[in-house]
């Protein structure tokens, strides 16, 4: 073969000349005739094998050539016939490597063979693929035409036919191929055949979907071949960077590609390589549209998760981008961080370099906790949530953390508000500390142990010396007395000396034996040292050498002289430090003193490490009751999935102990009600999970876990709170658990007492029956004697709270609400249990008990509810009542003894003996009020309801007995009896409302009925203050005043100027707090007649007490939102309470506000007149206040048309406004505005009006700030006009300043006789008598002192005459009856006088 065959750039280049021994294609077959060729070509590969391509390369080529013309069928062959080329010299060449006896023709023979075969089959790849995915762009639309079900079925088989050729590649450049080229020296063309038909199917939008999982995996296994073997590694890393900027879902593809060459071909540099390319990219580079930047961030936090160990070399180059301004690859690098940080530096095995890195990772970690974008934010706070669930986190860390994560708490963004609670619930979850975090039940224990290791290092401290002397200073003391005395025994001496000192030597000696130990001696020596035995050391010293002649301490004593001996003693003294410390004790040592030694430390150290522990413990609840109180108050934002995260959050601490979790609990509650399914399905779900799920071994245990849950909820629970208990535990009882009747006869066995149990507990278990009754009524209804023996019983008076949650339970039996349907359920009334109910209530009128009243309320309820004419019953009940009262005054009990508690409280003048206890009458008042009341209901509701059903089945027995009419009448007389019948239906509603209203005018209050008696008796209490002036029985006649107000017009119009006074005028907030109810529910029941006395409603939201204001803005808000109420000017005063101190009365205000926005206009309307009343002088609010005010209601102001109107209504209050202190509030408001180009222009127009004023400080620099805002983001035309609006108002700033100042221009003026300067200064009217701090008007005093009420006047300019409610006796009892005048008819209109009149005066 003399020729070679070189891989062209261009397809074209094949047909052109080439250079010497260069393969051209010489003929090109006509499309017509490709099939015919393709079958020779079948026919030589069969008979010749795949070095056939040699001679038929010219054959495929030319499918390449006409690849535009040719049909599918043909170049499907063609790849066929080229897979199988290929698949063949995969199988023939291993043979011919091996082989060492091959020619360089061979070799040349097989290489073009290669060659030829790869570039045909992945030029004909290419092209199929590009044809593939332009079918695949055509067809989408058109999912029913012919053409695109084919070309479908192409995509498909096109598809299967993708992996082949991938496969057939893979398997060729598996071999060692590479010995076909001279020197191994394989062509860079040839490769780049190769990899641009990989990343030419890589391009593919589908190559991600799991479908395409094989052509994906035969990509990578390919290209990481050609890394390998064929040195394509700084080509694969460019190619890598190219495609992630333009083709997005490649992150995930390339990630795992990565991932792969780095692992299974060992290519670790590829990684290198591509962070090094990301690392480079500029923060401008990132900026730009098309930059790939989310590609590159996806493709990083993909690669962490798959091989962190290896990123770590390079995570320098990648925290370059933390400083960058593209938060995507902030977010991309923490995240890479997060996972190096949960898989790689975890553990407590890491060395000194892994622990610095950690640390600094951590490091990082927090400071983009705070980083200026949201986003990463969030994704931060959900990398530590990774971090903490997979125990990661260091202890060390813990509180650092926690307390940023409850900071974030407060974050403006929602995610990361979601993902800072995430992470607190993680915390908590996976605490190391302890499964009960309260900080109250840690505090003893910490306060016990840290006395326990004060005292431990108080006992080590007084066992320790107090100076600590060194060997070599005791030596350098005593060297000189003790060369004197060596000298001194080493002088020969008299016989009668020595005698003595041979004595002595021989104790010494002996005492050596006994020790027979060089080291004994030596430590002997260095004790007679210390104790001063000088001579004694010298003497045994000397003699040591003697018996311990091989001992290295004494060797140098062999030349005894008094250096030698002195170096000797020194070595012995001095050595005690360093070699051995018990030579410097007086002591030898001992082994048990150094175990106790050891054994003190290490108890020491344990038990700091306990009080250590136990800090960190109490920290971090202490930390995690912080993040409680402030995400309990998430739970009623609007963003449903940060209430679901809060609700999650509270179950968590719940199940953890945590201190005052069960407030989140119970105040999520109430989300049962919610709107949104999503946040009551959490809810329903996270009490299941806490209460309704129970951990027992029986289950009766369970039972009782349940029960014993449930009863802790409910203890000290408010009345809405077992109202939203009641919804859940109702679905427990109707879920048809099989824990519902042990639960019921576990509940019963703790109400009748068969289990000790506490009170409270038994009133719960009662109640908890009373919920589960509302879904099978039998429950309670077959144990009605039991509950009426045990709680109704004899013993009623000892426990009125047990008796009255009974009741409770008993009235869930029947729904009265729904008695409409059929016959309603009622009692006989000498039934035991009206018989029970009766006898205590009757009894505790005259008894002084607390429960008493609530016990009442509910009892006589339940009569209503239950009882076969409970108005027969509730009369002989008042008549039974008042008997036992009257009789008590008979006989003077006890109580009359005190004067302090005794009134007179006889009806008739006549009885001045008898004297009555004020809370025993306070008692039969309340129970008048609360029959009348539900007289009332019994008729509007129970009454009404069961004339329509009797009239029902009337209606339906006529219409039967009447028999079917004929069709074609029927049908031609249709509507007409539709219109008769609907008429029929309303005058016979309406019949049986005035009925109804007929009985509450004339009967109900008629002589002959009880409740008439106690009328004049309630209106004289209540207009007495002085005589009647015990608390309770105020309160009780007040209330029962008010609830016989409802029966009629007539009696709420008699008595409606006393309802106001008392309302006005009593000293008990408790009285004016339950009048402001009354009045609100009168409202509803007669608007026409409550309508003028509106405004006295609206004053009581300036009341001293704080509960009063509570209870006016809650009664008004309901008003007002449900339009019994017209919304007018009186509205300022619930934005008065925006600023009030007590946090809870504003939110109910702001609260107030925010369902008002919802209602078309409404603030937009009202805003004018809100803002001329509080910037009224007389009123002294300050100016911060106001701003206060304003701005939240100025934030309901969205719609572009509401502000220009409120631009030009502001400006024109300019003109009215007599102070400089309106004309700054007027200018503040417009300030608050989101002013837009209209609104802008409406300031322009209006100019004359504000003008004149802009000399004070206070208008031009609001007015000022509004061009700033303006300015902001304005298109250059808008801009110059704000400009020039800004330079205009500073220059008539800036001159009327001048002319303040100069004398001249003044005496100009006043020779001119300018009015606008008139106008311009207008002089400060004087200030109004100081106010209160919240910048209202207190109620006036009367003066007549406490004993009498005085009836407010209704206007300044008329004079109302004066009521005066007095003590006296001899004063007749019309006093108390107001005149008719005083009546307020209509709400007087707020008086503008013209501008032309306000400038004259």
């Amino acid at each position: 073969m003399s020729w070679d065959f070189f891989v062209p750039v261009c397809i074209g280049d094949l047909v052109k000349t080439g250079g010497i021994n260069q393969y051209v294609v010489q003929d090109v077959v006509p499309p017509k005739q490709l099939p015919s060729y393709l079958s020779r070509f079948k026919a030589t590969l069969r008979n010749q094998g795949p070095l056939c391509i040699l001679e038929h390369f010219d054959t495929a080529y030319s499918v390449l050539q006409h690849c535009n013309s040719v049909e599918l069928g043909v170049k499907e062959d063609t790849l066929e016939l080229l897979v199988q080329v290929v698949s063949g010299l995969a199988v023939s060449l291993p043979a011919f490597l091996v082989s060492t006896s091959v020619s360089a023709a061979e070799r040349k023979e097989k290489l073009n063979a290669v060659k030829m075969s790869v570039f045909l089959l992945c030029k004909l790849t290419e092209i199929l693929e590009s044809y593939s995915c332009r079918q695949s762009i055509v067809t989408a639309p058109g999912k029913g035409s012919k053409k695109g079900k084919g070309g479908g079925e192409g995509l498909l088989q096109w598809d299967s036919e993708r992996e082949k050729v991938l496969q057939a590649l893979v398997q060729l450049l598996q071999l060692d191929i590479r010995s076909l080229w001279s020197l191994s020296l394989v062509e860079e063309e040839f490769i780049s055949c190769v990899t641009c038909c990989c990343y030419k199917l890589l391009e593919n939008p589908t190559i991600s979907h799991v479908k395409s999982k094989p052509t994906r995996d035969c990509i990578i296994h390919l290209l990481g071949l050609l890394i390998k073997k064929y040195n394509h590694l700084l080509g694969a890393s460019v190619k890598v960077i190219q495609l992630l900027q333009h083709f997005e879902q490649l992150s995930s593809v390339f990630a795992q590609a990565v991932a792969v060459w780095s692992t299974e071909y060992g290519v670790r540099a590829i990684i290198g390589e591509v962070i090094r390319e990301i690392g480079q990219k500029s923060s401008e580079e990132l900026a730009r549209e098309g930059s790939g930047v989310k590609a590159f961030s996806s493709f990083l936090s993909e690669l962490s998760g798959l091989v962190p160990e290896l990123m770590i070399p390079y995570i320098s180059v990648l925290i370059t981008h933390l400083e960058g301004e593209s938060h995507t690859m902030r977010v991309a690098v923490c995240e890479v961080l997060g996972e190096i940080l949960v898989r790689v530096l975890c553990g407590d095995g890491l060395d000194e370099s892994g622990k610095a890195d950690r640390d600094r990772f951590f490091d990082t970690l927090q400071e983009h906790l705070h980083d200026t974008h949201s986003h990463v934010r969030a994704r931060v706070l959900q990398v530590y949530t990774r971090i903490v669930n997979s125990k990661a986190l260091p202890l060390c860390r813990y509180s650092e953390v926690m307390e940023l994560a409850v900071g974030r708490l407060m974050d403006k963004s929602i995610n990361a508000v979601k993902s800072a609670i995430q992470l607190l619930a993680a915390f908590i979850a996976h605490n190391p500390y302890s499964c009960k975090l309260s900080s109250a039940d840690l505090k003893k224990p910490l306060e016990k142990e840290t006395a326990k290791l004060r005292e431990m290092k108080e006992k080590l401290e007084g066992k320790a010396p107090v100076a600590v002397i060194k060997a070599s200073e005791l030596w350098a003391a005593m060297e000189p007395e003790l060369l004197v005395t060596v000298r001194r025994e080493l002088e020969p001496t008299s016989e009668t000396e020595k005698e003595p000192q041979e004595d002595e030597g021989d104790r010494d000696v002996e005492e050596e034996k006994e020790a027979e130990d060089d080291r004994a001696t030596a430590v002997k020596i260095a004790q007679y040292l210390r104790v001063n035995k000088y001579r004694n050391a010298v003497r045994l010293c000397v003699r040591a050498h003697s018996f311990f002649p091989e001992s290295e301490m004494f060797a140098s004593l062999s030349t005894l002289t008094p250096e030698t001996l002195m170096e000797t003693l020194a070595l012995i003294f001095k050595g005690s430090d360093e070699d051995a410390a018990e030579l410097s004790q007086n002591l030898p040592p001992t082994p048990q003193k150094e175990g106790e030694k050891e054994g003190e430390d290490g108890e020491l150290k344990k038990q700091e490490m306990l009080v250590q522990y136990l800090r960190d413990t109490e920290t971090f609840a202490l930390q995690v009751e912080r993040a409680i109180s402030v995400i309990n108050t998430m739970l009623y934002w609007k963003t449903t999935s940060v209430v679901q995260e809060a609700v999650q959050f509270c179950v968590t601490v719940c199940e953890f102990s945590v201190a005052n979790s069960v407030s989140g609990v119970r105040k999520m509650l109430p989300l049962v009600w919610s709107t949104d399914a999503a946040i009551k399905d959490a809810v329903v779900q996270a009490y299941r999970r806490l209460y309704l799920n129970p951990q027992g071994d029986t289950v009766r245990m369970k039972a009782q876990t349940l029960v014993d849950s449930l009863s802790e909820l409910m203890v000290d629970a408010s009345l809405g709170t077992i109202q939203c208990l009641e919804e859940i535990v109702q679905e427990f009882f109707g879920s048809g658990s099989n824990l519902q009747s042990t639960v019921v006869q576990v509940l019963w066995e703790r109400f009748t007492g068969k289990r000790e149990t506490s009170g409270l507990h038994r009133r719960a278990a009662v109640l908890l029956l009373g919920m589960a009754a509302r879904a099978e009524r039998e429950v309670v209804l077959s144990n009605l004697d039991t509950l009426c023996s045990v709680a109704l019983g004899e013993k009623v008076t000892e426990d009125f709270l047990l008796a009255r949650d009974t009741v409770i339970t008993i009235c869930s039996i029947t729904d009265h609400v729904r008695q409409s349907k059929g016959a309603p359920f009622r009692l006989p009334q000498d039934h035991q249990l009206f018989t029970c109910l009766t006898q205590a209530i009757a009894e505790g009128v005259v008894m002084e008990d607390p429960y008493w009243q609530s016990f009442m309320e509910q009892a006589v309820r339940l009569i209503y509810f239950l009882a076969e004419s409970p108005d027969q019953l509730c009369s002989r009940l008042l008549q039974r009542s008042a008997r036992l009262l009257l009789d008590q005054i008979a006989e003077g009990g006890e109580v009359n003894k005190d004067p302090g508690q005794m009134q007179d409280g006889s009806q008739d003048s006549n009885e001045q003996g008898e004297q009555v206890n004020c809370m025993c009458l306070a008692q039969l008042l309340a129970l008048c009020g609360c029959v009348a009341f539900w007289q009332v209901s019994h008729l509007e509701r129970s009454v009404s309801a069961e004339l329509r059903r009797r009239r029902g089945e009337t209606e339906e027995r006529e219409e039967k007995e009447k028999g079917p009419s004929s069709k074609a009448k029927q049908a031609a007389n249709e509507s007409a009896m539709e219109e008769e019948l609907g008429l029929i239906g309303a005058s016979a509603e309406d019949t049986e409302a005035e009925l109804i209203r007929k009985i509450c005018e004339t009967e109900l209050l008629a002589e002959e009925n009880l409740l008439c008696a106690f009328l004049p008796l309630l209106v004289k209490v209540c207009s007495s203050p002085g005589r009647y002036s015990h608390p309770q029985l105020t309160t009780a006649a007040c209330l029962a005043l008010s609830q016989y107000m409802m029966i009629s017009p007539s009696v709420c119009e008699e008595n409606i100027r006393l309802m106001f006074t008392v309302l006005e005028r009593s000293s008990l907030p408790v009285v004016r707090a339950n009048a402001i109810i009354a009045l609100g529910d009168l409202t509803v029941r007669f608007p026409n007649i409550l309508e003028p006395w509106t405004q006295n409603l609206y004053a009581r939201l300036s009341d001293e007490v704080p509960s009063v204001r509570q209870t006016a803005v809650t009664v008004l808000t309901q008003l007002v939102l449900k339009d019994v109420l017209k919304v007018k000017g009186q509205v300022s005063e619930v934005a008065v309470l925006l600023i009030d101190p007590e946090p809870h009365i504003t939110s109910l205000a702001l609260n107030f506000f925010n369902e008002l926005a919802s209602k078309d206009n409404a603030i937009y309307n009202l805003l004018p007149d809100i803002i001329s009343r509080l910037s009224d002088p007389e009123r002294g609010m300050s100016s911060e206040d106001f701003n206060t005010i304003m701005k939240q209601l100025f934030s309901y102001i969205t719609k572009e048309r509401q502000t220009e109107s409120l631009v030009e209504k502001l400006c024109q209050r300019f003109r009215t406004a007599k102070t400089e202190r309106q004309w700054c509030d007027l200018a503040m408001s417009l300030s608050l505005l989101s002013m837009c180009e209209r609104g802008f222009k409406r300031l322009q127009e209006c100019w004359e009006c504000y003008s004149d004023k802009l000399t004070e400080p206070g208008v031009y620099q609001p007015l000022l700030s509004i061009t700033a805002k303006l300015r902001r983001g304005a298109k250059p035309q808008f801009k110059a006009q704000v400009d020039e609006f800004e330079k205009r108002l500073t220059a008539v700033h800036t001159r009327g300043l001048e002319n303040v100042e100069s004398p001249e221009m003044e005496e100009e003026n006043q020779k001119e006789g300018s009015t606008e300067k008139t106008v311009m200064r207008t002089p400060l009217p004087t200030r109004g008598r100081p106010r209160t701090k919240r910048g209202q008007t207190k109620p006036s005093v009367s003066s007549h002192g406490d004993d009498s009420f005085v009836t407010p006047q209704k206007s300044r300019k008329s004079k109302k005459p004066v009521i005066t409610f007095s003590s006296d006796e001899e004063e007749d009892e019309e006093d108390a009856v107001m005149a008719e005048s005083e009546t307020p008819k209509v709400t007087t209109p707020i008086a503008r006088t013209s501008r032309r009149a306000r400038l004259r005066n």
